[in-house]
């Protein structure tokens, strides 16, 4: 079972910044894509960003130009850096990998970190 372990969430002011890290000590971390989402209470979980072992990025409109997905393979780490949040983007944000497997895809969830944008 590949484990995930995620960081950086907090409170933060209207227009402030955050930096969301999700870790694996998986040594197979660069065949992955990385998806972040995240979820409010009563909803489903939306997706935020994703990129893809080639490093191509897609983002939902509402985080387009504010939000910023990387990833480090060396460190087995991907990142979310957040600018410019908003009260709407109060949420417990969760990293997911993911990767075909025969016919289907291997999938892994991070336990999720709270992010409060709160003046």
């Amino acid at each position: 079972q590949v484990q995930l372990v995620e960081s950086g969430g907090g409170s933060v002011q209207p227009g402030g910044s955050l930096r969301l890290s999700c870790a694996t000590s998986d040594r197979a971390f660069s065949t992955y894509s990385v998806m972040w989402y995240r979820q409010t209470t009563g909803d489903g979980r939306e997706m935020v960003a994703k990129i893809s072992t080639g490093d191509r990025r897609t983002y939902t409109d509402f985080v387009k130009g504010r939000f910023t997905i990387s990833r480090d393979n060396a460190k087995k780490t991907a990142y979310l850096q957040m600018n410019f949040l908003k009260p709407e983007d109060t949420a417990v944000y969760y990293c997911k990998l993911e990767r075909p497997a025969g016919i289907g895809v291997v999938t892994y969830w991070g336990q999720g970190t709270q992010v409060t944008v709160s003046s």
